[in-house]
């Protein structure tokens, strides 16, 4: 009895060695998070369990990685349904990782002292894209390589150095032999190793700025965030609760829908249409409407040095812990919403069927690219200033008012590049 005493007791200093010995009772609410970055941490785990089975039988050489696909399909014992976890795991925990961005902004957890934290996030996520995109050419059939060769192709937008960083990943002047091994090293070996040294200093930083972020209470003393109970089990029973759960929901996706799996890759004969990945179909969208480069450059880089940029802003409340920052700021995400999806399809229906199409160029071209960008910052800056000096919102609320509207745009363009661009890349109703 007392070795089985024993044990138990080192299986939970163990647990205890990543997570406190106790947590404010008030943390354990679930839609403070919604369980999201426990969830990304175990779908890595399982890309990463399924990945090093699949390297058993997958060969990265153009002349023998399709068969090796289809002989893992056929003829290994559960070879199917071990791809099809692993892509549908791939393909989750993207949105899981997005999502987990989302819940972090509008809980006001990306400020001091977590502001290192989300940049260490946008890493991550940068990381989450990157191991997709490079896994996405492995089965090496027509849509993964069409698809690789015409989202790399849009490299050669950028001045001065497109061309180059295109041949260093694609290993030459276009997708073949070289690409795919380059693209099995980084997916197997570059980006793992990278996710398994940052995912637990992202989990400490965490730790380090005294756990999960939640809103004051009146009166409450800021020394304390209130009764304080055992990680084990209140916690850590939670944790693994929802892992089996989102194992299971994987497991029941990967039973019934299988990966997809086209012909084996023709160099000579592309696909039509030809689309990027699905989480670069906003930016294949993008250039249906702006010069290359605005879609491929300016507006992508003003994103991102916009997310880099937020925990720097000095906002006028502390609202860290408190979705959407205040009732008001909740009607803003809200309006937000709605006028970018309006304005996002408005615009592509106008550039579809009203603008005149140009001799050169995509749909709706214009050499100079500064009219539609500068639309975008016009209306930006305007939807900022009516929230900031009409609706009376503080910074925070116009901020995150803000951040919806160019979030929803991005997202708005993607769901149509994936859905409603056909044959020719022409949009049709039915996908």
């Amino acid at each position: 009895m007392s070795k089985h005493l024993h044990q138990r007791t080192h299986f939970r200093s163990f647990l205890l060695h990543f997570r406190p010995r106790a947590v404010p009772e008030r943390t354990l609410r679930f839609t403070l998070t919604w369980g999201l970055g426990g969830m990304a941490m175990v779908l890595v785990l399982l890309l990463i369990a399924t990945g090093l089975m699949l390297k058993f039988v997958y060969e990265p050489f153009p002349d023998r990685a399709y068969d090796s696909i289809l002989y893992l399909n056929s003829q290994v014992p559960f070879g199917q349904l071990l791809r099809n976890i692993h892509w549908w795991s791939a393909n989750a925990l993207i949105l899981v990782a997005f999502l987990h961005l989302l819940r972090v902004f509008y809980t006001g957890a990306f400020v001091a002292p977590r502001q290192l934290n989300w940049v260490i996030g946008l890493l991550l996520m940068a990381a989450v894209v990157l191991s997709n995109y490079t896994g996405y050419l492995l089965p090496w059939d027509q849509v993964a390589f069409w698809a690789i060769t015409i989202s790399t192709s849009m490299l050669d937008y950028l001045p001065g150095v497109g061309e180059g960083i295109k041949q260093w990943i694609l290993g030459g002047a276009e997708a073949g032999p070289q690409t795919l091994v380059n693209f099995y090293a980084i997916h197997t070996a570059i980006l793992p190793t990278l996710l398994l040294f940052a995912l637990p200093f992202h989990f400490w930083r965490v730790r380090k700025a005294q756990g999960l972020v939640i809103p004051k209470t009146t009166n409450e003393d800021p020394q304390t965030k209130g009764e304080m109970v055992d990680s084990m089990p209140h916690l850590i029973m939670r944790e693994v609760s929802m892992a089996l759960l989102l194992c299971a929901i994987i497991l029941l996706l990967a039973m019934f829908f299988n990966a997809p799996l086209t012909d084996q890759a023709n160099p000579g004969l592309s696909p039509n249409p030809t689309k990027a990945p699905w989480y670069f179909m906003g930016i294949q969208e993008l250039l249906m409407h702006f010069h290359p480069v605005f879609a491929i450059l300016l507006i992508p880089l003003a994103l991102l040095l916009g997310l880099l940029a937020l925990p720097l802003i000095r906002y006028d409340a502390v609202t860290s812990g408190v979705w959407f920052a205040s009732a008001r700021g909740r009607r803003l995400v809200l309006v937000a919403m709605v006028l970018a999806m309006i304005f996002s399809i408005g615009g592509v229906l106008l550039d579809e069927y009203v603008l005149p199409a140009q001799m050169v160029g995509p749909p709706g071209f214009i050499s100079t690219g500064l009219l539609p960008f500068g639309l975008i910052l016009a209306l930006a800056a305007g939807f900022y200033l009516l929230a900031r000096k009409v609706l009376g919102a503080n910074i925070n609320e116009a901020v995150q008012a803000l951040f919806t509207l160019l979030i929803t745009a991005f997202v708005t363009l993607t769901l149509i590049g994936v859905w409603f661009r056909g044959t020719g890349m022409q949009l049709m109703w039915t996908g």
